[in-house]
């Protein structure tokens, strides 16, 4: 393999952020990086320990003379898998590596994501476990599959051979924050059943594209688009002005990604083309005056496919999968009063899809409140049934609640003073972290988490800063040697 990473320093941080990038790990589908991290154990002689989900447990014993006490590091090994418009026959997750670059200070995936939510995390784990070159406490370092996907590796995680009671989560994208809490989430599917009838006439393609997107807790207060749901408003300003047949929709690849394409397969009579064509001309500049300065890229456009006939949603299935889209919340629900500038409660509708049987839309909600995840939760499963369709529950986490005591915080932030000459920022995280689970299944746990620049995680523009991985790095070292 060519190494386009080689001569940056940490030279061990970036030599395994590239090896782990050459390993396909989507969520759900963790075995091949899980076998290399068991092998890496093997290879340098470290108890490990792999579970029936691939979770794997490294620990090292202490390096520095008279150590007991050992501090667990923290980081998911699976990545979110998207790819830009047009790269999407080039790459294939399920057996291809990332094609890495570098301009500037950044590393970025050749159109994909780079996947350094959580690469960069595994990278610093295993660099330190591979060095013996300064005294540390012991390291009980923890990878977990599956957090893109409801959490499931951290939930499933046995915590009772932990030794430690000192947390480091190794999963935030902002130099110069500690996290001090985070979001509880549920990740629930809305199903209404479908009928088809037969259609016959012209063929069109809607199709939105070009949105930011972007990880739908950490950038849910930017005010990006939902390509879902701004299709599911064109749809419903079409049938207000014309008649049409839905034969298709779908868009967005994961529920914790803000959609950034959707697309509609519809058929009219040939009569109404060019008011067709008028509707959607004048809802593509509504909708980008509307996003002006946010969503720069964006396009909407309707594509002629010529005459066809196809079996086609009949209209009573048409009138659901329209109310169901144009009435489910979006965004931010509601902003934290305590902290100025944090989403206390929030819903993202990431994944519709339209089968034989049934049209679906996957939802996440996130809040720092228990109370008020429920209370949404109960609106969508509410408004679901109401339309005629069912509610269900796939996965929820609980929230990592701010501690007002702790000494691992105070260590950190005193370490950050001491090596940058300022303080660090502490802030509550309207996303969702593993941290919630470890917190609430290990009592009197002390935590905190931090990470270097990751700019547009979960979308191909995703880029990691180079200078800031090698900070927050020095960073780590410096609060495992302060502990």
């Amino acid at each position: 393999m060519d190494r386009v990473l080689s001569g940056l320093k940490p030279e061990k941080v970036f030599y395994y952020f590239e090896e782990i990038s050459q390993i396909p790990r989507q969520s759900g589908k963790c075995r091949k990086i899980s076998d290399y991290i068991v092998a890496f154990a093997k290879e340098r002689g470290l108890y490990f320990l792999r579970d029936e989900m691939d979770n794997v447990l490294i620990r090292k014993a202490p390096t520095r003379p008279g150590e007991d006490r050992y501090v667990i590091l923290q980081g998911h090994m699976d990545m979110v898998c998207e790819k830009s418009f047009d790269y999407e026959a080039r790459h294939d997750f399920n057996k291809d590596g990332l094609k890495l670059c570098v301009l500037d200070d950044y590393i970025y995936a050749k159109g994909t994501t780079l996947g350094a939510d959580d690469g960069i995390a595994v990278a610093y784990m295993l660099a330190l476990l591979d060095d013996d070159t300064e005294e540390m406490p012991g390291i009980e370092a923890v990878f977990t599959v599956d957090e893109e996907d409801g959490m499931k590796g951290a939930v499933a995680f046995d915590t009772s051979g932990l030794l430690g009671k000192i947390f480091i989560n190794l999963d935030h994208e902002v130099e110069g924050e500690l996290l001090t809490c985070s979001a509880g989430g549920k990740r629930v599917k809305c199903t209404v059943p479908v009928r088809y009838d037969a259609a016959e006439g012209v063929a069109y393609d809607i199709i939105i594209c070009g949105l930011a997107g972007g990880h739908s807790g950490m950038e849910i207060d930017k005010g990006r688009g939902n390509a879902n749901l701004l299709l599911g408003r064109l749809l419903y300003v079409i049938s207000k002005k014309m008649p049409y047949s839905l034969r298709y929709i779908g868009g967005g690849l994961t529920d914790s990604a803000i959609p950034r394409e959707a697309k509609a397969e519809i058929i009219i009579d040939s009569k109404y083309i060019d008011t067709l064509e008028d509707i959607v001309e004048r809802y593509s500049r509504i909708i980008c005056d509307e996003f002006e300065g946010i969503e720069e890229n964006m396009m909407i456009y309707a594509e002629n496919k010529g005459n066809d006939s196809s079996i086609c949603l009949d209209s009573v299935s048409m009138k659901k999968v329209s109310l169901l889209l144009n009435s489910v919340p979006d965004g931010i629900i509601k902003m934290s009063r305590k902290n100025e500038g944090l989403v206390r409660t929030s819903l993202n509708s990431g994944i519709m899809k339209l089968t034989e049987n049934d049209f679906s839309l996957i939802i996440t909600m996130r809040s720092l409140a228990e109370s008020e995840k429920e209370a949404l939760a109960g609106k969508i499963e509410c408004l679901t049934e109401m339309i005629g369709g069912s509610y269900t529950e796939e996965y929820d986490y609980p929230a990592w609640e701010y501690e007002k005591d702790s000494k691992l915080r105070d260590t950190a932030f005193e370490a950050f003073q001491r090596l940058f000459g300022r303080n660090p920022k502490l802030r509550g995280f309207h996303a969702g972290l593993e941290c919630g689970i470890f917190f609430k299944k290990m009592e009197g746990i002390d935590i905190i988490s931090f990470g270097p620049d990751i700019s547009n995680i979960h979308t191909p523009k995703e880029k990691l800063s180079i200078s800031s991985a090698a900070r927050v790095y020095e960073y780590l070292r410096e609060v495992l040697k302060a502990l």
